[in-house]
């Protein structure tokens, strides 16, 4: 392939085509160590600004799909050996021109704690105090003394607050050398934005227990998309350039109203999905040979219906994934069986757990923008945006189920 080669703000570009910059010779271009970028230019409404690039595949891919975790009957393009190189060395990023603001990402990071960089601790702030935000906080105030500083938190009703920064505050240990994150209460909402990361951990009308509903995630969506786009709406006023996660459900629907409402979908994280794959893996090692689900079993989409579980990438057993699917996928309908609302383990294991992973760039489960929608899969944020798992050897039938899927959430009309 042929690609033109332009030194910019001291950053290397390559392009397709012809740009006003800085030219470069090949040789000269192959010798930068830096980070370098692909530059492209792509409908805003269906491609992010900033990715990375872990396989050849997606340096020439037309669209931004299920191709960037798998690329199925797509030719592999015969790159130079120091492009090769950099993709092995994650240097080199696709950025989309197509966005206003593609400049500033050449010198704008996510301060996640990745390689050897040591940036400073995040201070996030979440809003609403119900069942999943109380316990959210305190999985955080336990696991990240390493990497949070303060937990702001707020919710209208203020006894709520008063409630969680004196009980969470507590929340301590005997050795005067443990280091656990402030919790500080917010009287102001606008305040919220002034973090590294805001939380949505907002719900209304979640069913009672004993109520019949078909799906107790999806009916909660009117309500919670209404105040997720005015979160979105104030998060803009205020110019806010951090991460906006949501934990609430429906999450992968919820990340959606949030960039409708306006915000980029580089910012917006959804953490259901993190759960699904905690609850998979509590069946799968009940079945004997199963026991390595956890480092061989995956999953994928939305935090219910559509979720599609697999018992491993290398090994898949089209059955088996079925099984663990549907486990997964009803195990928040046992919980209400037996008279309790389903919040512990997605409070702390799509949330406290895997925001945790994300700051400190790991890998973890967590939905954000592929191609027009939010689909939920293994990733991990990195300096200069999200890098997603990609998948050498997936087998068909798990990749067809991928794509019902992903065919689900595009068509979903919000």
């Amino acid at each position: 392939m042929q690609f033109h080669y332009y030194l910019y703000r001291g950053k290397l570009l390559i392009s397709d085509v012809s740009r006003p910059f800085e030219h470069l010779d090949e040789k000269a271009a192959s010798l930068y160590r830096g980070y370098i970028y692909k530059l492209i230019c792509k409908d805003r409404a269906r491609s992010r600004i900033c990715y990375y690039i872990n396989h050849p595949s997606q340096i020439t891919s037309k669209v931004e799909n299920l191709n960037l975790i798998y690329s199925r009957n797509q030719d592999t393009p015969e790159l130079p050996k120091w492009i090769l190189k950099s993709i092995e060395e994650n240097r080199l990023l696709c950025l989309n021109t197509a966005y206003p603001s593609w400049r500033e990402k050449l010198e704008q990071t996510f301060p996640v704690f990745y390689g050897n960089k040591c940036f400073h601790k995040w201070n996030v702030a979440v809003a609403g105090l119900g069942d999943v935000g109380g316990t959210l906080i305190t999985g955080l105030r336990i696991l990240g003394g390493e990497y949070i500083d303060t937990i702001s938190i707020y919710d209208r009703d203020e006894n709520k607050v008063k409630r969680w920064e004196y009980e969470c505050n507590q929340i301590t240990d005997s050795n005067a050398h443990s280091s656990f994150p402030k919790i500080l209460p917010l009287e102001k909402e606008e305040n919220l934005f002034k973090a590294d990361m805001f939380i949505f951990c907002i719900s209304t009308g979640v069913p009672e227990i004993g109520k019949k509903v078909f799906d107790v995630r999806l009916s909660q969506f009117d309500g919670n998309s209404k105040i997720v786009k005015s979160y979105a709406q104030k998060a803009i006023d205020c110019n806010f350039k951090g991460i906006f996660a949501v934990v609430s459900d429906p999450v992968d629907l919820l990340c959606r109203s949030a960039f409708t409402a306006g915000l980029l979908p580089d910012q917006i994280r959804g953490y259901g999905l993190g759960v699904m794959n905690a609850r998979a893996n509590y069946y799968a090692v009940k079945i004997k040979g199963n026991e390595n689900f956890l480092k061989e079993g995956r999953s994928f989409g939305p935090h219910g219906e559509g979720l599609v579980v697999a018992n491993s990438i290398e090994n898949y057993d089209e059955k088996l994934s079925q099984y663990l699917t549907e486990k997964a996928k009803n195990a928040n309908l046992y919980m209400r069986s037996i008279g309790f609302k389903p919040y512990i383990a997605p409070a702390l294991s799509s949330g406290a757990f895997s925001i945790i992973n994300t700051i400190k760039g790991s890998w973890n489960y967590s939905s954000t923008f592929l191609g027009g929608v939010f689909m939920g899969c293994r990733n991990r944020l990195l300096p200069y945006g999200t890098e997603l798992e990609y998948y050498e050897n997936m087998k068909e039938p798990l990749f067809f189920r991928l794509e019902s899927t992903y065919d689900q959430l595009s068509k979903l009309d919000l």
